[in-house]
């Protein structure tokens, strides 16, 4: 009795919440059942197993985890939704109540029996256990059942969507109905509303699904004076979902490729649309199909697309599926995503998916001709011929591009083949000059590939090689200096018209005769002559070692010759001449100036001796005093290497500046002296400074240095 109590409260709820519901319910699926009401007539009683009747329940959802409860004990819904008796019914009563519920629906449906004589008790308080059957029962009872309300509900507002239930045993109007929650009195607030006497609760503004899909509130049950006897609990109300929204797909434009010759079957992309509408109904469940194909050859149905999945897969054979024989490597198609599991009241979206036919490498490269001539001067670079292919693959690609390669003709490397990028022609160039007087005529043969390899089942045949023919036309070439450059070795400072050297300059033209002239091209420093016939040279000016022109004791000219040709030809050849020295540089003291502390014995100054000219007529130097008479008395100089010598003060003297005569040699054969001075400045020295600013105000020379001698031998 308890269980068919509970039933029939929750069956009286769902009904009051389907009364609002059911004029909106048209237009989608509404979860509950689809008949709310169901007449049986009793004819003595029920069978067992016999079914009464075929109850019909849809949750939207594929009725997953559905379950039936019976006010009745001794009637189940079996599992094809028939009422049926567990056991022979002789008492059924004249009214029964047949719950369902499960996750996503929980409603009732009532099952009238006609000709039934009645069960006791029966009436309506009775069965809710209000009356004498359960004198016990004296606290309030609060239900609050789930409600349901269709989205895009049209005014006018508000619509009541159920009723709240309070039972108490002698009373039906002292309580006050309170409502809290989202969508109450807080954000979104005013969208439900209660009736403080009645327990009627009203949707006052159309819902939005998307939006929001459900609301949970909180009701209450007052006195009259404001004091809580009931809840709160839980009220919840769930946003039924209409079809109205229509599937987007991500991208308006796809983009996809397949390989060209991929078997039947092959997946080429994967078209993906979205649908705002509740996932567990069929408003959201959609359908994919192709609608139009562009171009429609050599098909209209090259391509087939999954309706559930999405995934679109090739339809073509194979062999039909040539890029290089089909009219375009792009087709265009038309993907319409529908809802409602694709029925025509279903809602559609659009999007475009483009499918490019990719190369693979079956088409080998074949040259336009198997013969390909050109006539080439000797001695030139450059590109001797355009080699042209045919390649039905796909440009730019590797499976289009070629790779030429010379695989005979060219033992000494004198040609190169390179690939053109934008016409794949094959550029063959001559990259070491050719010479008519020894080869005429040259053949090539030439193979052109891939980069790419090719497909397993095509190869490469005769037409992917070719002969090319090249002629070496003559051409008049000039001189040739041998050997290049001419060295020779001379003494500097030899006799002006001295022979120098004799050039050498051969016509590489040898079946022509022809005379060669020289003439001198460059001479930097115009020491030389050349003879224009017999190609002798001669110094006509002193050659000099030490010259700025010359460099590393070398000095280098260039001459040319040139033969009597048609169209004269010239070549020019190097002359380097390795000078020897000569001891014809005398060599000096540096530093020209030293200083020295006045009234200071012993001072010592350092000097070196230098030489234009090199080994072995430069060092060892000997430095010496001059040969006037006296200096050894105030001056001393001794050797302190092959090249450096120390110039000391014997005696003090006064700050001023001297002049002192130095006599260097060097070691040449004959050796080579040079009588010199160098100015000695004498200066205050104090505290590790020197002061030399007044030595100019006395300017002494030799003679000063005479009389000072003089004196002080007087003196003594």
């Amino acid at each position: 009795m308890e269980i068919g109590i509970r039933i029939l409260i929750v069956f009286l709820v769902s009904q009051v919440v389907h009364i609002g519901a059911q004029k909106e319910g048209e237009e989608g699926c509404v979860p509950g059942f689809q008949v709310k009401e169901y007449q049986v007539e009793y004819n003595g009683g029920f069978q067992k197993d016999h079914p009464l009747t075929q109850v019909f329940f849809d949750d939207c959802a594929g009725n997953e985890g559905l379950a039936f409860e019976v006010s009745h004990p001794d009637f189940q819904v079996d599992e094809e939704m028939n009422l049926v008796a567990r056991r022979d019914v002789m008492d059924s009563g004249t009214v029964m109540f047949i719950h369902g519920v499960n996750e996503q629906a929980d409603d009732m449906a009532q099952v009238d029996i006609v000709g039934a004589p009645p069960r006791s008790p029966q009436t309506l308080r009775e069965i809710l256990g209000l009356g004498q059957i359960q004198p016990y029962r004296s606290k309030r009872a609060l239900f609050a059942p789930r409600m349901h309300v269709n989205e895009n509900m049209e005014p006018p507002f508000p619509k009541v969507i159920g009723t709240l239930i309070v039972m108490s045993p002698g009373m039906e109007n002292d309580h006050i109905f309170h409502m809290t929650g989202s969508g109450a009195d807080q954000d979104p607030k005013g969208v439900f509303t209660i009736n403080r006497v009645t327990g009627e609760v009203s949707v006052s503004q159309e819902l939005d699904r998307e939006a929001i899909s459900s609301y949970t509130l909180e009701v209450s049950v007052t006195d009259l004076s404001g004091k809580l006897v009931e809840g709160p609990v839980a009220l919840l109300v769930d946003v039924n979902d209409q079809n109205d929204n229509r599937p987007i797909f991500k991208e308006t434009r796809y983009a996809g490729e397949v390989l060209e010759g991929s078997p039947t079957g092959t997946v080429v992309m994967t078209m993906t649309a979205e649908d705002a509408d509740d996932p567990r109904l069929q408003n959201a469940v959609l359908r994919y199909n192709i609608v139009r194909q562009s171009p429609d050859k050599p098909s209209p149905n090259m391509f087939y697309i999954n309706p559930e999945s999405g995934n679109i897969v090739t339809v073509i054979s194979p062999t039909l599926l040539d890029r290089e024989t089909l009219p375009t490597t792009q087709y265009e198609l038309e993907i319409v995503a529908q809802d409602m599991k694709g029925r025509d009241v279903g809602l559609t979206g659009t999007a475009t998916a483009t499918i490019t036919i990719t190369d693979k490498n079956d088409h080998a490269p074949e040259f336009t001709h198997s013969l390909f001539q050109a006539n080439v001067d000797e001695g030139s670079r450059g590109v001797a011929v355009n080699l042209t292919v045919d390649d039905r693959d796909d440009p730019a690609t590797g499976a289009w591009r070629a790779i030429y390669s010379i695989i005979n003709g060219d033992p000494t490397q004198n040609f190169e083949i390179q690939t053109n990028p934008d016409n794949n022609e094959g550029m063959l160039s001559v990259v070491k000059p050719l010479d008519y007087e020894s080869v005429v005529f040259h053949t090539l043969l030439i193979k052109v590939e891939n980069e790419d390899p090719l497909v397993p089942d095509v190869g490469y045949g005769s037409s992917s090689t070719a002969t090319v023919h090249i002629t070496v036309l003559d051409v008049n070439e000039g001189p040739v200096f041998f050997p290049d450059p001419l060295q020779v070795t001379k003494m500097e400072n030899i006799p002006l018209g001295s022979f120098v050297a004799l050039l050498n300059a051969t016509d590489p033209d040898v079946l022509q005769s022809q005379s060669i002239r020289f003439a001198v091209l460059r001479d930097p420093a115009n020491w030389l002559s050349v003879n224009p016939v017999r190609g002798t040279v001669n110094t006509s000016a002193n050659l000099d070692r030490e010259s700025p022109y010359v460099h590393d004791n070398k000095y280098t000219a260039i001459f040319m010759a040139t033969d009597n040709g048609s169209r004269p030809a010239s070549g020019t050849g190097t002359l380097v001449i390795h000078l020897e020295d000569y001891n014809d540089n005398a060599p000096y003291v540096h530093p020209s100036v030293v200083r020295v502390c006045e009234d200071t014995k012993d001072s010592v100054v350092i000097v070196g001796g230098r030489d234009r000219d090199i080994h072995p007529n430069a060092g060892p130097f000997k430095i010496e005093l001059g040969k006037q008479p006296g200096l050894e008395k105030t001056w001393k100089v001794s050797r302190v290497n092959n090249t450096h010598a120390q110039i000391m003060l014997l005696q003090s003297m006064k700050r001023a500046n001297y002049q002192l005569p130095l006599v260097v040699t060097d070691s040449g054969l004959p050796p080579l002296s040079n009588s010199t001075e160098i100015k000695v400045q004498v200066c205050t020295c104090k505290k590790n400074r020197m002061d030399c600013s007044s030595a100019g105000s006395v300017c002494s020379n030799l003679m000063m240095l005479l009389a000072l001698v003089l004196l002080s031998l007087f003196c003594l």
